[in-house]
């Protein structure tokens, strides 16, 4: 007798950026196995064809759609977001994945390449889709964040919008990380009681693309400690599907569980000061 197959995740919608590669392209099959219809929102088509194929070859007709976003430009954002909003479909699960590290320059707009991508451009997509996950309710916005916040020591306004500043462009990345964590607890305040809850975490040192940028000399040193893109993905996963979660919200998690963030993370002042920035440069 064959045993049944669990799809607890059936009917729900979920949109997961950078899910061609990685912890990205984990989630997604991941998702899409538990029965969930799941957009790859990435930027190359041709990259983006692996993961689909792997979804509709694992997940037993489970579906999977391709999204064009390159979240380091604006146009391609908002173009993204209207896309997925035609449709007409809820979206229960938002996953903002995508990252890069060690990358050095600006984004279209001009501002510093990491943050550009790995703030703005969530900040901005979350934004253009948040009416309809409210509407979806209930639903989750789960950001992947980092623990190398702990390193970052606040925000710099006017580095934010001037190409990187260091060699390695790691400083950049930590601030970007932070962004993400203070990003995170600001949404989850906002949407309390609404049904959206909203989680950022600590994936581990995760040996995907994300490093594909960091300058050679220091490469050997991210080689020492790295873990599978499997196990990455588990806490990513933990927060978009756990029902242990479910009633937890604007929370930092490392290994499925509820870490305290840095100090500086915690400064709700310093959150709503980059919410209101944010919202002015992604205007």
């Amino acid at each position: 007798m064959t045993q049944a197959k669990s799809t607890p995740l059936a009917g729900r919608i979920a949109l997961v950026t950078g899910a061609n590669s990685g912890i990205g392209r984990v989630t997604a099959v991941a998702l899409a196995k538990q029965g969930a219809h799941v957009f790859v929102a990435c930027r190359s088509a041709e990259r983006a064809q692996g993961v689909l194929d792997e979804i509709h070859a694992q997940s037993d007709g489970g579906k999977a759609e391709l999204l064009p976003l390159d979240l380091g430009d604006f146009a391609s954002i908002r173009e993204c977001a209207q896309t997925f909003l035609a449709r007409g479909l809820p979206l229960h699960l938002l996953i903002n994945n995508a990252g890069l590290a060690g990358a050095r320059g600006s984004t279209k707009e001009g501002f510093e390449l990491a943050f550009g991508v790995n703030h703005l451009g969530h900040f901005l997509l979350t934004q253009l889709l948040l009416e309809r996950i409210r509407a979806s309710a209930p639903a989750r916005i789960v950001t992947v964040a980092s623990k190398a916040h702990y390193r970052a020591k606040g925000m710099d306004w006017e580095a934010a919008r001037k190409p990187t500043r260091t060699a390695t462009g790691v400083q950049e990345y930590s601030v970007s990380k932070l962004a993400n964590v203070l990003f995170s607890a600001e949404l989850g305040r906002g949407l309390a009681g609404s049904g959206v809850t909203t989680y950022s975490l600590h994936p581990g040192v995760v040996a995907t693309e994300v490093w594909r940028a960091v300058p050679w000399p220091l490469r050997w040193l991210l080689k020492l400690p790295l873990i599978s893109a499997e196990q990455g993905a588990r806490t990513s996963l933990h927060c978009a599907t756990s029902p242990s979660v479910a009633a937890e919200t604007g929370l930092y998690y490392d290994e499925c569980r509820p870490r305290t963030p840095s100090r500086v993370a915690r400064d709700a002042a310093l959150a709503r000061a980059l919410w209101e920035r944010s919202e002015e440069w992604v205007r």
